[in-house]
């Protein structure tokens, strides 16, 4: 089973529902999506060099096998939802403290 491409697709519904449960709606702000921007190039220089050099290694069973550059896509949703979720949940605790 691909259990890593199950959980970061979990994550990544449960991402989008926690932003519509919170009423946050950070995925629905240009400035996200171009912080997004920033982080993505981030990740391919400093994954794509730990990938490619094969300091870190997938066990393929475990993922799907697709990747942008020598990165799992799975880890791109990962990163997606570990950035996006810290952002509602700042902005949450901002707002409760308002």
């Amino acid at each position: 089973m691909r259990e890593y491409t199950l959980i970061a697709m979990c994550f990544v519904a449960l991402t989008v529902l926690v932003d519509k449960i919170t009423k946050i709606n950070i995925l629905e702000k240009k400035e996200f999506y171009f912080f997004i921007l920033v982080i993505l190039g981030f990740k391919f220089l400093v994954n794509g060099y730990l990938t490619s050099t094969n300091i870190v290694v997938y066990n393929s069973k475990f993922f799907t096998g697709l990747r942008l550059g020598s990165i799992p896509l799975e880890d791109f949703l990962f990163g997606f939802s570990m950035v996006s979720l810290t952002i509602i949940f700042w902005e949450l605790f901002k707002k409760s403290n308002e």
